[in-house]
């Protein structure tokens, strides 16, 4: 489980300092999927990094399964799988490679890893490709094995910012049932996305940001009761047009 308390964070620039998140609260719970939404420049990636240790808050804090990442980043980051904006694999080594990597930095030992190797090139559709060279991967094949990367000490807890990005249609659908099979196991799953098709296929509970604050806390039905709007993407176009917040 996730818990964000308070969370505030703002950067300077040549026209002075700009807040990105102001005071940002919310759960995600274990077995479900939590989708974290908001337009360009809501604070979404910001508070994402907060939450995976890259950037420490201005105040507010971050509980993951009962742990500050302020007092235990290390603690936490063993506690977390986090596909980040960036993907960033290594290019010279095969797929498999890359996953056996950080399988060895979380501390597992040569057996474990390759256990979770094979499942997760199972889960993920990756045989044809685990052990190619990742210089030249296909987009998909490259997002792939940065999710594998990232769960491959099986973590209770999956930050996921904007997975399906670029994906063809038979990647994302892959890529769907994967996460559907991580809320079924009883890992909290945290995804950000602007594709509202895929937030209303997967998500249990959706967290809307926009001008670095919480606009919208509830289920899909929720939002949509909320807003009067019949689509997921009607309503939220309106929560993030709200000045009040519609679950404050």
């Amino acid at each position: 489980m996730i818990r964000v308390e308070g969370l505030r964070k703002s950067f300077r620039t040549r026209t002075g300092p700009v807040q990105a998140v102001d005071g940002v609260s919310f759960t995600a719970a274990d077995g479900q999927i939590t989708g974290l939404l908001g337009p360009n420049g809501a604070g979404k990636t910001t508070t994402l990094r907060m939450l995976y240790t890259l950037m420490s808050p201005d105040s507010g804090r971050v509980l993951v399964d009962g742990l500050d990442a302020a007092i235990e980043p290390t603690r936490v980051r063993g506690h977390l799988g986090v596909l980040p904006d960036a993907r960033g694999i290594y290019k010279r080594l095969t797929a498999r490679e890359n996953i056996a990597y950080f399988g060895a930095l979380q501390g597992l030992d040569d057996r474990l890893i390759a256990e979770r190797i094979e499942r997760l090139a199972s889960a993920l559709d990756m045989r044809d490709f685990i052990d190619r060279r990742a210089e030249g991967f296909s987009q998909g094949q490259r997002t792939k094995t940065a999710i594998a990367r990232a769960l491959v000490h099986a973590p209770r807890n999956v930050l996921l910012d904007e997975p399906t990005n670029g994906l063809d249609v038979m990647t994302t659908r892959s890529l769907r049932a994967f996460l559907l099979e991580q809320r079924a196991e009883g890992r909290c799953v945290l995804l950000s996305s602007h594709i509202m098709q895929e937030v209303a296929r997967l998500c249990d509970r959706i967290v809307v940001i926009a001008h670095g604050r919480v606009v919208a806390d509830g289920t899909p039905d929720e939002l949509r009761e909320a807003t009067g709007c019949d689509s997921l993407e009607d309503a939220f176009v309106k929560a993030i047009g709200s000045d009040e917040g519609l679950f404050a």
